[in-house]
C-alpha cells in the first residue's frame, strides 16, 4: 500500500516537471527558429534589391545606347549628305574636264590643220627657189653680186649657156659665217620663172652635181624647214637602198617611193619605211614615230559616259558610276521585287 502510494506520487511529480518543461522547450524552439526566419527574409529582400538594380541598369544602358544610336544615325545621315554632295561635285568636275579636253582636242586639231596649211603656203612661196650646197665661203667675193656669181656658175657647170635664168636675188643662208674648216653655208636662189628652176634642177640631177674649187656642189629644191626635217629622216633608208641598188624616189613633200622587184611601195614617213624594210630583211634601224601633243592628249583623255562629238567611244567608268556601287538602296527600291 505504501509502495503504490509512493509510486503514484512519483508519477505525479514527473508529470508536473514535464508540464513545466514543455513551455520552456517550445520557447527554446521558437527562439531557435527566429534567426532562420529572419535570414530567409533577408535573402528575399536582397534578391528583390538585386533585381531592381539590374532593371535600373538595363534601363540606363538602353537609354544611353538609344542616345548613342541616335547620334550615330545623325552622323550617318550627315555623311550620306556629304557623300551625295561630293558625288555631285565630282560629276560636275568630270563634265567640266570633258568639256575642256574636247575643246583642247579641237584646238589641237585646228592647230595641226593650220600648221599644215602654213607649211604648204611656205612651200609654195619657195617653189621658184633653188638651194645650192657646197660652194666655198668667199667664192663670190670677186663678183659684182651674188646673183651674177650664181648665173655664171650655173651656166658654166650645167651647160645652160642658152637658157635665160632670170635670177631675182641670191644670198647665203641666214647665220654667222662658219670657220674655214667647217661646211659652207648653202646659197638660196630666187628665180622669176618656175620653168627656169625646173631646167636647172633637171640639169643638176642629170649630172649628179658638179665639182667647183675642189668641192662637190649639189643643187636641190628649197624646202621648208619642217619638210626638210621629215625628208632627212629617210637618210639611212636611202643609203641602204643605194647599197642594194634598189631604185627609189622622194616625192614631195616627204614621201619615199621604192621600186622593189615586181612591186612598188610608197611610204608616208621614215618610221613606216624603216619598219617595212626591216620586215623585208634589210639591215636598217627601225625608227619610232614621235608622239605629238594631239596624239598624246587623245591617248590620255578619259571618258565617264558616252563619247562626245565623235571622239573615243571606249568609255571608262567615272567616279559617279564607281560610287553608285556603294550607294544604299532607297525604300522604294527595296520594295521592288
Amino acid at each position: 500500500m505504501t509502495r503504490g502510494k509512493r509510486k503514484t506520487e512519483s508519477n505525479t511529480v514527473n508529470d508536473v516537471e514535464e508540464g513545466e518543461q514543455q513551455p520552456k522547450l517550445a520557447a527554446t524552439k521558437e527562439l531557435t527558429s527566429e534567426p532562420a526566419k529572419l535570414k530567409n527574409k533577408g535573402h528575399a529582400f536582397d534578391g528583390m534589391t538585386d533585381l531592381d538594380t539590374v532593371l535600373r541598369e538595363i534601363k540606363e544602358f538602353r537609354r544611353e545606347h538609344t542616345e548613342s544610336f541616335k547620334e550615330l544615325k545623325d552622323d550617318i545621315k550627315k555623311t550620306n549628305t556629304r557623300v551625295e554632295q561630293a558625288e555631285q561635285r565630282i560629276m560636275e568636275s568630270e563634265e567640266r574636264i570633258q568639256n575642256i579636253e574636247d575643246a583642247t582636242l579641237e584646238l589641237l586639231e585646228l592647230q595641226k590643220e593650220l600648221k599644215m596649211r602654213l607649211i604648204d603656203q611656205e612651200s609654195r612661196a619657195r617653189r621658184d627657189n633653188i638651194r645650192i650646197h657646197g660652194v666655198k665661203e668667199g667664192s663670190e667675193d670677186g663678183s659684182q653680186s651674188m646673183a651674177v656669181f650664181i648665173e655664171s656658175l650655173l651656166k658654166e657647170n650645167l651647160d645652160l649657156a642658152t637658157l635665160e635664168l632670170n635670177i631675182e636675188r641670191a644670198h647665203r643662208s641666214v647665220g654667222q659665217r662658219p670657220p674655214n674648216d667647217a661646211p659652207p653655208r648653202s646659197i638660196v636662189v630666187k628665180l622669176l620663172s618656175y620653168k627656169s628652176k625646173e631646167a636647172i634642177i633637171t640639169a643638176a640631177w642629170r649630172k649628179k652635181g658638179f665639182e667647183f674649187e675642189g668641192r662637190k656642189v649639189i643643187i636641190d629644191h628649197d624646202y621648208a624647214p619642217e619638210i626638210l626635217r621629215q625628208r632627212k629622216a629617210y637618210t639611212e633608208a636611202k643609203k641602204v637602198l643605194k647599197e642594194k641598188k634598189i631604185r627609189f624616189q622622194t616625192p614631195f613633200p616627204a614621201k619615199l617611193r621604192v621600186f622593189y622587184d615586181g612591186e612598188t611601195q610608197t611610204y608616208n614617213s621614215a618610221a613606216e619605211a624603216t619598219r617595212d624594210m626591216a620586215e623585208r630583211g634589210y639591215q636598217v634601224t627601225v625608227l619610232t614615230p614621235a608622239e605629238d601633243l594631239l596624239e598624246k592628249t587623245k591617248r590620255l583623255t578619259w571618258r565617264t559616259g558616252q563619247a562626245v562629238r565623235g571622239h573615243r567611244a571606249d568609255a571608262r567608268p567615272g567616279y559617279k558610276q564607281k560610287l553608285d556601287a556603294f550607294r544604299r538602296p532607297s525604300p522604294e527600291e527595296r520594295q521592288k521585287p
